[in-house]
């Protein structure tokens, strides 16, 4: 039996996720039109597999153990939505340099406000907390568990990959 509030939260995910898909193309598209390069081409398959199976992995694990929610639940769903703030935040402060891919504009000045002012990638410190927060919020801890490390296996490529493409076409 689905519990209303793991199909509220999961349908919000779903949707932010294909609203940012959306943001992301249209971004892409902007960059691209003034110059922009696009790098990382390889990895990124495997990120877009990371999260499709993840909202998979969550979505079976809940529906298989059928366990209540965590006893922290509150707690936990709070982080979750200060974590959206963060993200939200995030994506502004970037505007039209956002993007799930690495898509770099050459010769321009890297934005160092909003949550940039202090963190190099704010957005992969919320994607990682969410991805360990969102399933303990159902007590789906082998998701926690197994999307956690494979989220840092592939950030160990992304993030030198993002630097790499910065430091090629601009002052990073």
């Amino acid at each position: 039996m689905i519990n209303i509030l793991f199909a509220i939260i999961f349908t919000i995910i779903c949707i932010q996720r294909l609203v940012e898909l959306r943001i992301a193309r249209e971004n892409e598209r902007y960059m691209k039109n003034r110059g922009a390069i696009e790098f990382g081409q390889s990895h990124y398959p495997f990120i877009v597999m990371l999260h499709g199976l993840f909202l998979s992995s969550l979505w079976i694990e809940y529906i298989l153990k059928d366990a209540p929610l965590s006893p922290f639940w509150i707690i936990l769903l709070g982080f979750f939505l200060l974590l959206q703030i963060g993200r939200i935040w995030s994506i502004k402060s970037l505007g039209h340099f956002w993007n799930t891919k690495i898509i770099v504009l050459p010769n321009t000045t890297l934005v160092k406000k909003g949550p940039y002012k202090w963190l190099s990638h704010p957005n992969y410190i919320i994607v990682a907390l969410e991805i360990a927060v969102i399933p303990l919020i159902f007590q789906a801890y082998f998701t926690t568990i197994v999307f956690s490390a494979l989220n840092i296996m592939i950030m160990f490529v992304r993030i030198p990959a993002e630097e790499a493409a910065l430091k090629s076409q601009n002052d990073y």
